[in-house]
């Protein structure tokens, strides 16, 4: 069981008030907020081993060095990497397939193909689209239905041999939906494809294996799972990230440099070029402890129930429109919505007022706002620090608004 008091405590953030309103936070699909040992963790780095890591031989660099090669044995562990160097720590889930897309323009060929969903955040769109600009590949998308799932019978169709990478995001930013990720992995192998998933909005809910996905590339963000904003990591199988050339140059993916020639460090080192955010690092791993400790099972289990209870509760509301999957065991704790004939900005602009984060917009998945023929929804994505109490005084606020602007 999940003590909610007990975790509460651990986020001080929560405490405060927003426009003299307790805060309600249910904005955690764009970034989450950080317990306590978080924190704690990134002010020790900087009160008391503060130091560049890998090159220094004096103690505050080798302290440095070791935590923050502790965290990628932990993310390590965390995701079930089969070696600690495929593990590459980056910027975030946007560079993680920024790298990956880079390194792919020396492998396609004009006519290749690239398969992405209709479910995407731009971030794994754009760098697609300009992959295929630049190399003659062709983007092809698996369309989506009014339910907001993504339909296997029109993927099946478009895998070819030209085929040579398939590109999914594990659950739906803007829907919340869960992609079933195992049947499209499997199905692109079968071609000889790549898969890349981007894992950023299912790494706060549940505890992805690598090894058991058999996925090629897994990508997530530190900051939608307690952790620090500016650090995430790619995962990628060995023999797919030696295949990659590096992304970035400069100081540590180096073996030797010469005015003739330059040859590369080996994993992971060969696409961490410069200093990185190293106090990220170390607390990306304080979070995944952080985490583990609360456990995902218990997790999930109290999401589900948050889920359920805000979608009952939001029914209750005239002319609704909840958007995505009916089935909520088909998606998270994501509930995407608009009041008919009110705009999502309005909404949200009112009951902030009254302390309620929600996010309204595109959410940067237009091409799914475009599907509903909407301007955008206001997004309401839980975490296991919310309470049903909380949905009822973002129940209360939408009301309350609904009542102003209509």
């Amino acid at each position: 069981m999940l003590d909610i008091n007990k975790i509460r405590a651990d986020f001080p953030i929560l405490n405060q008030k927003v426009n003299e309103k307790p805060l309600v936070y249910f904005d955690n699909g764009a970034t989450s907020q950080k317990p306590q040992v978080v924190i704690d963790a990134i002010v020790d780095y900087y009160s008391r081993y503060n130091a560049n890591i890998h090159r220094g031989v004096h103690t505050l660099s080798q302290i440095a060095t070791d935590a923050y090669e502790q965290a990628r044995v932990k993310i390590q562990k965390h995701f079930n990497a089969k070696h600690n160097y495929e593990i590459i720590f980056t910027s975030g889930t946007t560079e993680s397939i920024n790298l990956v897309a880079n390194g792919f323009a020396s492998l396609l060929k004009k006519n290749d193909e690239i398969i992405v969903s209709a479910l995407e955040h731009h971030s794994n769109i754009v760098p697609w689209q300009m992959l295929c600009e630049n190399t003659g590949a062709r983007l092809l998308v698996i369309p989506m239905n009014y339910d907001g799932e993504l339909l296997m019978d029109e993927y099946e169709k478009l895998l070819s041999d030209k085929t040579k990478l398939v590109v999914c995001n594990h659950i739906s930013n803007g829907l919340g939906t869960i992609n079933p990720i195992e049947f499209i992995i499997e199905k692109a192998h079968k071609f000889g494809a790549a898969v890349l998933i981007d894992g950023a909005q299912a790494c706060p809910h549940l505890k992805p294996d690598v090894q058991a996905l058999d996925v090629d590339f897994y990508v997530t963000s530190a900051h939608k799972m307690c952790g620090p904003t500016g650090i995430g990591m790619l995962y990628g199988k060995e023999e797919r990230l030696r295949k990659l050339p590096p992304y970035k140059g400069g100081g540590e993916m180096i073996a030797t440099v010469t005015f003739e020639k330059t040859t590369y460090a080996d994993l992971p080192y060969k696409f961490e070029a410069g200093t990185p955010n190293i106090c990220g690092g170390i607390a990306f791993g304080t979070a995944i402890d952080y985490m583990n400790e609360v456990g995902f099972d218990t997790i999930a289990a109290y999401e589900k129930e948050l889920l359920a209870y805000g979608t009952k509760r939001l029914m209750e509301i005239e002319n609704i429109e909840i958007y995505g999957p009916k089935n909520l065991n088909k998606k998270a704790s994501v509930i995407s919505f608009n009041i008919k004939g009110i705009h999502p900005y309005d909404v949200g602009t009112i009951i902030d007022k009254l302390g309620i984060a929600v996010r309204t917009g595109h959410h940067c998945a237009q091409p799914i706002m475009d599907f509903y023929k909407i301007p955008g929804t206001i997004r309401a994505s839980f975490a296991f620090y919310n309470t049903k109490e909380e949905i009822d005084l973002m129940i209360h606020a939408l009301k309350k608004a609904q009542i102003m602007l209509s």
